[in-house]
């Protein structure tokens, strides 16, 4: 789990993390987007922290990922 980093912006936080489950859950990052029907450059852009995500996608990447929501935000 990433530490808490208050200083990084909540956008960089949240793709860090993204990235760290969907590679812990063994998705390459354009199977994943094929997994939550959306373009793997989206997905990209989502880690790199250049998009601010609805809680539609977080919604999306739990279930492809098989976790709770709740999950997606520990230690940011």
């Amino acid at each position: 789990m990433p530490r808490t980093r208050p200083n990084e912006d909540i956008l960089v936080r949240f793709g860090d993390r993204l990235r760290e489950l969907r590679k812990n859950a063994g998705f390459s990052q354009e199977r994943f987007a094929i997994e939550c029907n959306l373009d793997r450059s989206y997905v990209g852009a989502i880690e790199r922290g250049e998009r601010n995500v609805s809680l539609r996608y977080v919604d999306k990447f739990a279930q492809a990922l098989d976790i709770s929501m709740s999950v997606m935000f520990e230690g940011l």
